[in-house]
């Protein structure tokens, strides 16, 4: 399989990147720098990790070119609108240490759920998005959890269409209708989440067909969404999980296979949703 998807625009993303999200709570880069000798080459980070400072130290300690990183970051949901989204990227720059972003995404469609001026504070830091785009600055511009309204509403007054939209996928929650939009509009579709939680690691049926395809559950979860073109930010904290889930064997799942696991039961879902109040899981 490919290392890398081509976005809308020509730009070369790996298709297994590594979530940094909690990864230096009550820490540093350590683990950043650990994903680095692991192999990835692609770092997903946001504003609201408040772990950036920790991914630029790590890049700039890894003596690793910077061309040939691929790093993330998003703007948080209080940043939303034009001013605030510039501001935003300016600062993620500025800790990161780098002068430019490989991918920049708006985190969440709406500041909350009972937010009423959602369109236009989207459209706000869309617009600034797209300035920073043709300037350079961001070599991809995306999304985060939009889901087809909220996308719709974005492209209305867009110029550039979002090249990614990074939703919660995984086996048991596989938002197929979001899923299936995306790809309508060559919107390269990430996977955060990309192993569910404990329980799909540990859903029988899983086990048993990582064991039929003598690999990991967390190696046949991955390759189930790698097999349709969905790439993945896992996340692991030691070498030896890291490495398992960038170095995949290669294997096929068979489509009754595939079948029979889009069909699970919803399992391991984070509870967090756009358009609701975080729902306790």
């Amino acid at each position: 399989m490919e290392q890398y998807v081509i976005l809308q625009n020509g730009v070369k993303m790996p298709r297994i990147g590594y979530g940094t999200y909690k990864c230096t709570d009550g820490s540093d880069e350590r683990v950043v720098r650990m994903a680095l000798d692991a192999g990835y080459r692609m770092l997903d980070t946001a504003a609201f990790y408040g772990n950036e400072e920790y991914v630029g130290k790590a890049v700039r300690e890894s003596g690793i070119p910077r061309k040939e990183l691929f790093l993330t970051s998003k703007v948080w949901k209080s940043d939303l609108g034009y001013e605030k989204t510039k501001k935003s990227v300016e600062e993620s720059l500025e800790r990161l240490q780098t002068d430019y972003l490989d991918l920049c995404l708006i985190h969440w469609p709406k500041p909350d759920p009972e937010s009423t001026d959602w369109k236009e504070l989207d459209r706000g830091s869309w617009k600034a998005l797209e300035e920073l785009y043709h300037r350079g600055t961001v070599r991809a511009i995306g999304v985060s959890n939009f889901l087809p309204h909220h996308l719709e509403a974005l492209m209305e007054a867009a110029e550039v269409r979002p090249m990614v939209d990074q939703l919660e996928l995984h086996v048991g929650y596989l938002q197929e209708a979001a899923v299936q939009y995306c790809k309508s509009w060559g919107i390269q579709v990430q996977a955060w989440s990309p192993l569910g939680r404990r329980r799909v690691l540990e859903e029988p049926m899983v086990v048993e067909m990582a064991q039929k395809y003598q690999v990991s559950p967390a190696q046949f979860l991955l390759r189930f969404l790698l097999q349709q073109n969905i790439a993945v930010i896992p996340k692991a904290s030691s070498m030896e999980r890291m490495r398992q889930n960038l170095e995949l064997p290669e294997f096929v799942i068979t489509e009754e296979d595939m079948h029979l696991l889009r069909c699970l039961p919803q399992a391991g879902w984070s509870g967090e949703h756009p358009d609701l109040e975080r729902v306790p899981v």
